[in-house]
């Protein structure tokens, strides 16, 4: 399945997730998707995105660590459906949206939670979201600089 579509299904089933089991699940799912997108993007994508995509890839599975894993079979995992991105710089636009709205979930739930260990786990999977994105935003960049012709900033450019 595209990317495009998996990410538009997590992003309406965290939506309409009501409960924080059920938007625990769908955050392990976007992250799931993260690190499936982040594997793809390396082995396939841009070869200026393969370092970062490698990262995402790796964030976003030290991600889905953090939170207790949902009881889902291979069939209910969507990021297992993965079978292209497609347009790259369309899928990371997409993905940074969803972080997004995967961090404002999980401080909904850490707001409500009576236990002290899920507001932890809500902290630490916040960070990991965050740092998701941090990995997408820069993708992006390099996308940028790409199209854009520019010398990357960290290449050595100019006359001595």
């Amino acid at each position: 399945m595209n990317a495009m579509r998996l990410i538009e299904a997590n992003r309406r089933a965290l939506a309409l997730s009501e409960d924080p089991i059920g938007i625990v699940v769908e955050v392990w799912q976007s992250q799931a998707l993260a690190q499936a997108i982040g594997s793809r993007l390396a082995v396939m994508g841009p070869p200026e995105l393969r370092g970062e995509a490698l990262g995402l890839s790796e964030v976003g599975g030290r991600a889905c660590g953090l939170l207790d894993a949902p009881h889902l079979g291979t069939e209910d995992i969507r990021a297992a459906r993965l079978t292209e991105t497609g347009d790259a710089q369309a899928v990371l636009v997409a993905l940074d949206r969803l972080l997004g709205e995967v961090g404002i979930a999980l401080v909904g739930v850490a707001m409500g939670a009576a236990d002290e260990g899920v507001y932890w786990q809500c902290m630490e999977a916040i960070d990991a979201a965050d740092e998701s994105r941090d990995r997408v935003l820069e993708m992006l960049r390099r996308l940028a600089v790409r199209e854009h012709g520019l010398p990357a900033p960290d290449s050595a450019a100019g006359p001595a």
